[in-house]
């Protein structure tokens, strides 16, 4: 016979759990870690397409193609950054369609 672990068997008692034992509890609260990670993208992505902007106009040190590698990365980070600070930004103002659970989880 096989030996079969009583710990993981499923019973019609397990099934029928009463619904005291888990509590659930629901907050308003923004995320605020997920704005924080939205609004330095933003910030951190406009830094680095000014500084990859000079670069590649050849004032601070750098060549051209740095200078575009630059404003590429910042723009990568520019855009989600700007859209999820935007989302943000709705669901604090409370316009219809957004809400703060919007906002993807870090």
């Amino acid at each position: 016979m096989a030996y079969v672990d009583q710990a993981f068997s499923i019973t019609d008692d397990d099934l029928m759990m009463d619904d005291h034992s888990f509590s659930y509890t629901a907050t308003n609260r923004p995320p605020i870690k997920e704005i924080a990670f939205a609004v330095s993208l933003l910030v951190f992505g406009i830094l680095v397409i000014v500084s990859g902007f000079f670069m590649s106009t050849y004032q601070v040190g750098g060549d051209h193609a740095h200078g575009v590698f630059f404003s590429i990365l910042g723009s990568i980070m520019f855009i989600p950054g700007c859209y999820y600070t935007w989302v943000a930004y709705s669901a604090y103002k409370g316009y219809k369609r957004f809400s703060s659970s919007d906002n993807l989880p870090v």
